[in-house]
């Protein structure tokens, strides 16, 4: 028995050996800084000398005193609600696409992907830079047809959704999320349907977009919380601009972080980020209940 003992302690260890560098990671590098920023947050804490507690004023001045929060803020909601849908509407389209019996369909199927692949990084938002520059490629097609250019990344009023197309474009995520759930889809709903005389399009609206409200609500959230933190786009392709209409939240906190050093106060407003984060992806899952469809009713 004792022997029996001993090698189910020593399975113990050799599991919480194994374990161990994720939890020593999230640890250090996750659990540490989520509690030491909220402590920051009531600090005015510069980097080059030792915090000082100020107790709510971070929070006070944030939206009572300084005009580029409420900008941002405006930024941000403004770019979430323009890309989120626009991305979702887009891959479900080419999920669908794919979805049909086509030649080659696992060859289209990868080069679809690749803009997932490759978009989040700095290369790409920099060939995006070039391609929307008002002498681009995309200007230079256009003169083509005879259309005059259009200064995507200089005008206030277009710049955002130029921005918007690059999150777009990383549509390959939630694409395949989709094309997974189509092929989940009873075959016999569409036949069925087709006996009784439903068309192409209200077969999409009374069985495929139902039978897809579960992954539309894990995507809408995921997409939601990825676009509320977009900083790559905006800092490389516009940096802000111009007149601070691509000035996102995610900007607005490197720069007092890393510009102004002023850490305290950057803190401050990565907790108001998390509160907006949470309170929409609270939202969204409680009305759910309402448009989501589950087979089992969502009890599990």
């Amino acid at each position: 028995m004792k022997q029996k003992y001993k090698k189910r302690r020593m399975k113990d260890y050799v599991g919480l050996l194994y374990i161990s560098p994720f939890i020593i990671g999230f640890l250090i590098f996750q659990l540490y800084p989520f509690i030491s920023s909220i402590i920051y947050s009531f600090t005015d804490f510069t980097m080059i000398k030792k915090p000082d507690f100020v107790g709510f004023s971070n929070y006070i001045n944030m939206f009572t005193k300084d005009r580029d929060f409420w900008n941002s803020v405006k930024v941000t909601f403004k770019y979430v609600l323009m890309a989120v849908p626009m991305k979702l509407i887009f891959a479900l389209f080419i999920a669908m696409v794919l979805n049909m019996k086509l030649k080659s369909i696992n060859f289209f199927r990868t080069i679809y992907y690749l803009p997932s692949i490759l978009g989040g990084s700095v290369a790409v938002a920099v060939m995006w830079r070039f391609l929307f520059m008002y002498d681009g490629l995309v200007n230079n097609f256009l003169g083509v047809f005879n259309i005059p250019p259009v200064s995507w990344l200089g005008n206030p009023d277009i710049s955002l959704y130029t921005i918007g197309l690059l999150a777009v474009w990383q549509f390959g995520s939630s694409m395949v999320l989709f094309l997974a759930g189509l092929k989940q889809i009873p075959e016999n709903l569409y036949e069925a349907s087709a006996i009784d005389g439903a068309s192409k399009v209200k077969q999409f609206f009374v069985i495929t977009l139902p039978m897809l409200t579960p992954i539309i609500l894990f995507n809408m959230v995921m997409q939601t919380i990825s676009a509320f933190q977009e900083f790559t786009g905006a800092f490389v392709i516009t940096n802000g601009g111009p007149m601070k209409s691509t000035y996102l939240y995610g900007m607005m906190l490197y720069d007092n972080a890393f510009v102004h050093f002023k850490m305290g106060y950057a803190s401050a407003q990565s907790w108001i980020l998390f509160f907006i984060i949470v309170t929409i992806t609270a939202i969204l899952l409680k009305s759910s209940k309402r448009w989501a469809y589950y087979e089992d009713g969502g009890d599990f």
